[in-house]
């Protein structure tokens, strides 16, 4: 893990295409501006977490395709 240190209205730049800007801090929390293009996806973990466990359950849930019967009993 890349650890950076940052004050305020300083900015990192990721990949060319995405910056993340220290918009506030305050006590024990950050605020972190991002701008990134509209294809890449930026979610908290736990919500990235949540979208993740719902594709699973979906996956899970899915009805199996039918294997055609090729007339071998």
């Amino acid at each position: 893990m890349l650890v950076l240190s940052r004050k305020k209205n300083e900015t990192i730049v990721i990949n060319d295409n995405i910056t993340v800007t220290v918009v506030e801090i305050r006590g024990d929390k950050v605020r972190l501006g991002i701008e990134a293009p509209k294809s890449v996806s930026v979610h908290r973990r736990e919500v990235y977490e949540a979208i993740q466990d719902q594709a699973r359950m979906r996956e899970r849930t899915a009805a199996p395709t039918p294997v055609p019967d090729a007339g071998l009993s």
